[in-house]
């Protein structure tokens, strides 16, 4: 397997255009170096799946703020951390429990069909069952007064004994949704559709903050998988930096390369949201996370300073409003695959998805077949 230095898009220049501007300004001439930028955004999504970003309002201790208030909690007993989970509500606020999310790969047969076409040495690894990670979501700006989809919008969950709670996650949340925001509208130029064509529909979305923890101490075994091979079904996903490595993507090509996220840099991925915007010419991120031997190296490294053992990850969730129509945007709905992804209200397309993978009452499989038929046709 290739490592892969991705190219790093420094958000500054379009930061400056909005603040001469106003707002995020006027859209960029395509020609001009602005213009230019953009196109290499909506490029690296669709040929990727994944980008780099360097947003100067996000700092690296921003982000080691973040993670050590996480590693502090994911340190915590399983007996105090169960208290903060809502099965009732999709394990969508509070906290997911290791061994309850099941990875796609496990149970979508044209997923597992897709693999056994791989070359072998572009496969997944396999995982043996639901992941051995935990997962805390806290929801991130303001919710609709009115929605079909309660469930997705309900209130926060704050754990005990953690005074700098709120302020630490929305500070850090709200951070990583500016940035989202900025490449969401730069990758809409890039696309030759209108800047908000994306942030339109992303206003009083669901949006999720959803650090996982992982405990290396007990599962820090090369090939481990914490995440089975998975898309995000969101719009966007963006991490912070984390302290262990292990994360694997595909590119569009079929490669499978790991990902090495610099200091002071974000990693943004493309969810299947995305995808139904674009008709699929942004096709959903295919990634794992596993131990490798570069995990091990950094394990004994944290053992050696006498650090955590947790590999936390610092993600978050960019969804559109789940009241919000899902469809192919602009040029794109001319695509001769825009049938492959017909008007679908995003809560609806949300709440199918994670039945799948476990985190909601389960449905009948020719209703969830129904819902999902072209996520592994492409």
């Amino acid at each position: 397997m290739a490592a892969m230095d991705l190219p790093v898009i420094d958000l500054t220049p379009y930061l400056d255009h909005a603040a001469s501007g106003g707002g995020y300004g006027g859209d960029p001439d395509p020609v001009s170096d602005l213009g230019r930028l953009c196109g290499r955004v909506s490029e690296t999504l669709r040929e990727t799946g994944a980008l780099l970003v360097r947003d100067p309002r996000c700092s690296a201790d921003d982000n080691d703020r973040f993670l050590d208030m996480m590693e502090s909690y994911f340190e915590r007993s399983d007996e105090f951390k169960r208290r903060q989970q809502r099965p009732d509500l999709h394990y969508q606020v509070g906290v997911t429990p290791e061994g309850v999310e099941v990875p796609r790969s496990l149970v979508d047969e044209e997923m597992q069909e897709k693999i056994r076409s791989m070359p072998e040495e572009f496969r997944p690894s396999t995982p043996t069952g639901p992941d051995p990670k935990w997962r805390y979501m806290w929801r991130v700006g303001p919710r609709p007064l009115m929605t079909r989809f309660k469930e997705l919008n309900s209130e926060p969950v704050i754990p005990e004994g953690f005074s700098e709670w709120n302020d630490t996650m929305d500070s850090w949340g709200h951070k990583m949704i500016s940035a989202i925001e900025v490449v969401a509208e730069m990758a809409a130029i890039g696309f030759g559709l209108e800047k908000d064509a994306f942030t339109s529909l992303m206003k009083q979305g669901p949006h999720l903050l959803a650090p996982t923890g992982s405990a290396l101490k007990h599962y820090g075994h090369e090939g481990t998988v914490f995440a089975g091979y998975h898309y995000d079904l969101n719009f966007l996903t963006i991490h912070g930096r984390s302290r262990f490595p292990g994360l694997n993507i595909w590119l569009r090509n079929g490669q499978k390369v790991e990902v090495k996220v610099p200091i002071g840099c974000l990693l943004i991925q493309t969810g299947k949201e995305l995808e139904w915007l674009t008709a699929g010419e942004c096709l959903a991120g295919m990634h794992e996370v596993v131990v490798t031997d570069r995990t091990i190296d950094a394990i004994q490294s944290a053992t050696e300073q006498n650090r955590s053992l947790w590999r936390v990850s610092s993600t978050l969730f960019a969804h559109i409003a789940s009241d919000a129509m899902l469809k192919p945007l602009g040029r794109f709905a001319d695509s001769t695959l825009a049938e492959k992804y017909p008007p679908t209200y995003a809560g609806e397309f949300v709440e199918m998805e994670l039945a799948v993978i476990n985190l909601k009452g389960k449905k009948e499989h020719s209703e969830i077949r129904k819902a999902t038929t072209h996520i592994c046709s492409q």
